[in-house]
């Protein structure tokens, strides 16, 4: 009695006591995140330091990229601005020129004049003919420095450069061209310092 009884308790526990196989299975199943796929793809996860990461360097770029095009735009309006700080220099210097020029044409009016009417007794003088070497290199320096003379004989009037005083009956000249010139003018560079008084043909 006491063997069977001995037996029917070793069946009881065997009965009880779980396989291993089992087991493994249950906390296979019961392991966490053991069912769900790992996460996928190039984009990081929100909230983590790689998403965290990828937004500052986003950020940054973009400001640099905004940085960048806000200096070019002063680097393009500085040298718009030197441009045409050099332009107004050069026009200042341009319109100086032309005033000191301009005061100038009296004195060679006076000296032309003088030349015109030296008389043929004094042309061989030789106080003469030095006033006309200085009458010389005075038209030659006014001419380096820019200055063109407007002495439009025979030319057809313009009277964007002459001034018309009168008006002559001439056959040998054309309608409307320029018979004689009462006082030459003069230009500096595409500047009229002063338009040829001038009479016309009718």
């Amino acid at each position: 009695m006491k063997e069977q009884h001995d037996n029917e308790v070793k069946i009881h526990k065997k009965q009880q006591k779980p396989s291993r196989a089992a087991s493994a299975g249950a906390q296979s199943d019961t392991q966490p995140g053991a069912a769900e796929a790992a996460p996928t793809g190039d984009h990081p996860q929100a909230g983590t330091p790689a998403a965290d990461l990828a937004a500052a360097l986003a950020k940054a770029q973009a400001e640099a990229a905004e940085y960048l095009d806000g200096w070019q735009r002063a680097r393009a309006e500085f040298a718009n601005y030197r441009k045409r700080v050099e332009r107004e220099k050069e026009d200042m210097r341009q319109q100086a020129a032309a005033d000191m020029l301009a005061s100038l044409l009296p004195i060679v009016d006076d000296f032309d004049r003088a030349l015109g009417n030296i008389p043929a007794e004094a042309e061989e003088y030789t106080w003469t003919q030095g006033v006309v070497l200085i009458v010389s290199k005075l038209h030659a320096l006014l001419k380096n420095s820019g200055l063109t003379e407007i002495n439009p004989v025979g030319e057809p009037f313009d009277p964007a450069l002459h001034e018309a005083v009168g008006a002559d009956n001439n056959a040998e000249v054309a309608t409307g061209h320029v018979t004689v010139v009462l006082q030459k003018g003069y230009a500096y560079g595409d500047r009229v310092l002063r338009p040829a008084r001038v009479r016309v043909a009718n």
